[in-house]
């Protein structure tokens, strides 16, 4: 009997090459029916992840012919730089359709960063009570967490049973699509704990809910950065943030999706900014993308003259000796890629809350120290090159005395410089960079070049 053949085709996500061929054939013959069926069963995340692998001519095209076009599951799973595109090919009913079924939070994270038309457009597809809710999440800080909760939540007086809690939730109340969580709330509905549905499920009608409430409840007020409420739900385990105003009322929830969600999106830009390309996608324009690199690769070539300029310190230095001009790139780029090092495990421990004042100096005292080994194990090798390639005991002497200093430097600079950044108000992982090569250029050059210039001329 033959073994089934392994399909070597490659696959994205839901979307291979193969459905993505047949898709843009269906949609070149103009034939609406067969793009519906193969796109009716696909998961709206791969739907949208197929609008984003095709250029702007053939989403428009393919858009053009799909009868049942865009809902707002696929709207959310855009990235935000195409939801605007796509938004601006809906008419209004086919958009006031799309958004209807949606959660508070996914209209909000759906029009906040659209143009003033089509926001407009978006909340006039909206129920009046649905609208009051997101406008008012919208008239939030962007990064706050009333701009990112989610209105619908289940509460439940705090001195009800299991057998009420489960009562209320079978009658025709709506509730939301989703929830984990009931919140018990005090008479002035402030929240004064939650329950998982899971207990509530497992325990006797007669239990008091409030015998069944988790010790991990804390509330987090609208005003809040998402980004710290986000940590904290991964920190303490939590699968429901409730959210409160200032008279401590319960107001919505984040949950442990939108939380992971965002660390996600928060982690993915610092990578991105740490290589100054800011939040680039592959399907980004060219004139979008070169506008976006622009700035950081003009200031990487005025740290590169500022280095250079230090090279021209000691331009009778290398004439003198030759071996200097080949050898001193090595010792930048040492220290270059051991202060990357440092500065990535610095930004990072920063993002996630690792890295604070109480034990800063121990983080800083430990990459000094790594830079110090590391610099005297390739000091040796380097000292051993040096006699071995250029016949020349000084020289080895010079490049291992420049790459222990450039490698200490780079340890500390890697550290020193984003958490100083942060202390600024600027966010480290974009100009974390730039400064850090800026030193370990400048440093190594000038302690080679000048130990050069004084042990070997």
């Amino acid at each position: 009997m033959a073994e089934p053949q392994e399909s070597t085709e490659e696959e994205a996500f839901g979307i291979t090459e193969g459905l993505l061929s047949d898709v843009m054939e269906a949609v070149s013959r103009g034939e609406g029916r067969t793009v519906d069926a193969i796109l009716e069963p696909l998961h709206p995340a791969d739907i949208a992840h197929l609008l984003e692998q095709i250029d702007t001519r053939e989403r428009r095209d393919l858009l053009a012919v799909w009868s049942d076009r865009v809902d707002g599951e696929v709207l959310s799973e855009l990235d935000d730089h195409l939801r605007e595109e796509v938004i601006g090919q809906l008419a209004p009913a086919e958009l006031a359709e799309a958004v209807r079924n949606l959660d508070s939070d996914d209209v909000v994270d759906l029009v906040e960063y659209l143009g003033e038309e089509q926001q407009e457009a978006v909340l006039d597809a909206l129920d009046a009570g649905d609208r009051v809710v997101v406008e008012q999440a919208l008239s939030y800080p962007e990064e706050s967490a009333g701009r990112h909760m989610q209105s619908e939540l289940v509460r439940a007086p705090e001195h009800w049973n299991v057998g009420e809690a489960i009562d209320y939730l079978r009658s025709d109340v709506v509730l939301p699509d989703q929830f984990y969580h009931i919140i018990l709330v005090d008479p002035r509905l402030k929240a004064v704990g939650y329950v998982s549905l899971g207990r509530v499920l497992s325990h006797p009608r007669n239990t008091p809910l409030k015998e069944l409430a988790e010790d991990t409840f804390r509330t987090f007020h609208v005003a809040q950065d998402v980004e710290e409420v986000a940590q904290a739900i991964n920190h303490y385990h939590m699968i429901t943030a409730p959210v409160v105003d200032d008279d401590d009322r319960i107001v919505g929830v984040i949950t442990i999706d939108d939380a992971m969600a965002f660390l996600e999106e928060e982690a993915e830009e610092d990578i991105l900014r740490l290589a100054g390309v800011g939040e680039g996608r592959l399907s980004d324009k060219v004139i979008d993308t070169t506008k976006r690199r622009f700035p950081w690769l003009a200031v990487n070539l005025v740290t590169a003259i500022f280095a250079s300029l230090v090279i021209s310190l000691f331009e009778e230095t290398i004439a003198g000796l030759v071996a200097l001009a080949v050898l001193m790139p090595i010792v930048a780029s040492m220290g270059g890629n051991a202060g990357t090092q440092s500065l990535t495990v610095a930004v990072r421990a920063l993002a996630t809350r690792d890295l604070t004042t109480a034990n800063m100096w121990r983080v800083i005292r430990r990459e000094v120290l790594v830079g110090l080994i590391n610099g005297l194990i390739f000091a040796v090798v380097m000292g051993i090159v040096g006699v071995v390639w250029f016949g020349s005991p000084m020289l080895g002497v010079v490049i291992a005395v420049a790459m222990v200093v450039n490698m200490v430097v780079a340890g500390l600079a890697g550290t020193v410089i984003p958490v100083i950044l942060e202390k600024m108000g600027i966010d480290p992982a974009l100009a974390s960079g730039a400064f850090v090569t800026t030193v370990t250029d400048v440093v190594g050059f000038f302690a080679f070049l000048g130990l050069a210039a004084v042990w070997l001329l």
